[in-house]
């Protein structure tokens, strides 16, 4: 089964957190802040007012609390406008 966003939507996986902190502290699970980083899956085909400006497989800063989680076979992806998608990153 596929995800595939209708209008100005983008479907997103979280990218993992850091477990380790760049001086080597491994950090616990409460620990972890909610990782803003994630990997386009499924982008939808746009508006008339609204361009796409992301492809799949890029790697975005989106929203802290934007979007709807979704679960489909084990996995957890996260729906997103267009509008919420922050910042490409490289």
């Amino acid at each position: 089964m596929t995800i595939k966003p209708l209008q100005d939507r983008v479907v997103v996986k979280m990218v993992e957190a850091e477990e380790t902190t760049k001086s080597g502290i491994i950090l616990s699970g409460s620990a972890k802040e909610k990782p803003e980083v994630a990997q386009v899956v499924e982008v939808g085909p746009g508006t008339s007012d609204v361009k796409m400006e992301v492809k799949k497989g890029d790697k975005v800063l989106i929203s802290k609390y934007s979007g709807t989680n979704v679960k489909l076979e084990g996995e957890e992806f996260i729906i997103v406008k267009m509008e919420d998608i922050l910042a490409t990153v490289k």
